[in-house]
Formats: structure tokens, C-alpha cells, sequence
């Protein structure tokens, strides 16, 4: 496949991530909940005993089996996973869609960064105007790692790959 066409192929599948994302902030808490569905699968509560003593506060919020319920716990780390996972991939998929399109590696990460970011803090934006939405600064840090994280990985690997080949060459 031509670098131009593979370029071309991640810039549409970070468009993709976009409207997901996009589509998902358009619809309220109680649309998205997981909790029946977490009741029914995690029934017998595996694990309770060890998640037990994880308590911590989350934008305000007591985070625990406790405060929250079981099923409400598992889904909080769910929903934050997915928000990381997310912008990992949107930051990725903008690298390597973009990197054959600039000149500058370091710049086209720095690029990448500053529109998963920028689309996080317009995502979170749109779920304030979204009914039983609200937006939080703590996800657009858990959005930003994400991004940052993918970033990294992405280019370990582009210059794992460049060593290589110059390696090849030399030989």
C-alpha cells in the first residue's frame, strides 16, 4: 500500500474515532449505563474482597464499592478505559496518518497531541449540552495521558523501524 493512501487510511479512521466519540457524548448517562448489564454478568461479585479497600475521589466524587455499588464501580473504571483508550487511539491514528504528510516527526506528534486534546475538550463541551452529561477537566487530563500514551508507543515503533532499515542498508 502507497505511504499516501496508508496516510490517508489513518486520517479517516481518526475521523472514525471522532464520530464515535462524537455520537457517544450525544447521549445521556442513563443510555450508555452498563450497570444491568454489569448486575447480571458480575451477579456472584467476583473479586469484591480485593477491590473492597480501592477508595479514591474522582472529580469531586468518592470512587468505591461502598459509595457506588459494585456494578457502578466496575463501570467507572470501564467508561475511564474507554476514554483513555479512546484518545490513545485518535492520537495514534492522526501520527500515523499525518507523519507522511509533514516534514517533522517531532512536530507531527506535537500536532497529533494538540488535536486529540483539543477534540477532548470540544467532547467534553458537547456533553455539557447533552441532558444528564457533565463535562469533566479530570477527563480531558485521563484523555490527554491517553493520547500522550499512544503517541509514545507509536513512536518507539517508527524509530525501532527506521533503526532497522538503516541497519539493512548498511549491510
Amino acid at each position: 500500500m502507497k505511504k499516501e493512501t496508508k496516510g490517508n487510511l489513518f486520517i479517516g479512521l481518526a475521523f472514525a474515532v471522532m464520530l464515535v466519540l462524537y455520537y457517544s457524548s450525544s447521549q445521556s448517562y442513563e443510555d450508555q449505563s452498563m450497570t444491568g448489564l454489569l448486575d447480571r454478568w458480575l451477579a456472584n461479585e467476583p473479586l469484591k474482597e480485593f477491590l473492597s479497600p480501592i477508595q479514591f475521589t474522582y472529580a469531586g466524587s468518592e470512587v468505591s464499592i461502598h459509595a457506588q455499588g459494585y456494578s457502578a464501580f466496575v463501570e467507572f473504571f470501564i467508561r475511564k478505559a474507554a476514554h483513555f483508550g479512546s484518545y490513545f487511539l485518535l492520537a495514534s491514528f492522526w501520527l500515523l496518518g499525518l507523519k507522511e504528510k509533514m516534514t517533522s516527526l517531532p512536530l507531527t506528534a506535537v500536532l497529533s497531541w494538540l488535536l486529540a486534546v483539543g477534540y477532548a475538550s470540544f467532547d467534553e463541551f458537547h456533553q455539557s449540552l447533552t441532558p444528564d452529561r457533565t463535562p469533566l477537566p479530570q477527563d480531558i487530563v485521563l484523555d490527554s495521558v491517553g493520547a500522550a500514551t499512544g503517541l509514545a508507543i507509536c513512536l518507539i515503533f517508527i524509530y525501532a523501524t527506521k533503526k532497522k532499515r538503516k541497519k539493512r542498508k548498511r549491510k
